[in-house]
């Protein structure tokens, strides 16, 4: 049986639930991320979107896209960060730190180029992203 995740939006009106195991996880360096998240950088978690799903206040989340890329979710009642859609990659972004108990690995860092924050983990970090998801492939030095 797969574990299930629960998390939540601030103030908790909107629930969700993750089923499984991440595709990925990973930290995001754009500009975009850094911004949304109002950190230097952006812990995320890769779910295929059937691994996902509201279980309370489907009503209550709003959606912006900034660019066709992602659409981030949130809950109008708090503004509470929920997750972002990427449709181009068929995946589904929770915010590491909307499932409290799920145990964070990341394997990756995106978007290396535009970090404000240079972090030396080891990870591989890609000037943009993996040639497998549209990126250069390019890896950059810590």
């Amino acid at each position: 049986m797969s574990r299930a995740y629960q998390g939540e939006c601030f103030c908790g009106a909107v629930k969700l639930e993750a089923t499984g195991t991440p595709e990925v996880m990973g930290y995001c360096h754009c500009r975009s991320c850094r911004s949304w998240s109002g950190g230097p950088v952006n812990a995320f978690t890769l779910w295929k979107p059937e691994a996902v799903r509201v279980t309370q206040g489907e009503e209550e989340i709003a959606t912006f896209a900034k660019t066709p890329k992602s659409e981030r979710k949130y809950c109008r009642r708090c503004g509470g960060h929920l997750m972002a859609a990427h449709p181009a990659l068929g995946l589904v972004d929770v915010y590491a730190a909307t499932l409290p108990d799920l145990t964070f690995e990341p394997a990756l860092h995106v978007n290396y180029a535009e970090a404000v924050l240079r972090i030396k983990d080891g990870l591989p970090k890609f000037k943009d992203f993996a040639a497998e998801t549209g990126g250069s492939g390019e890896v950059m030095p810590e």
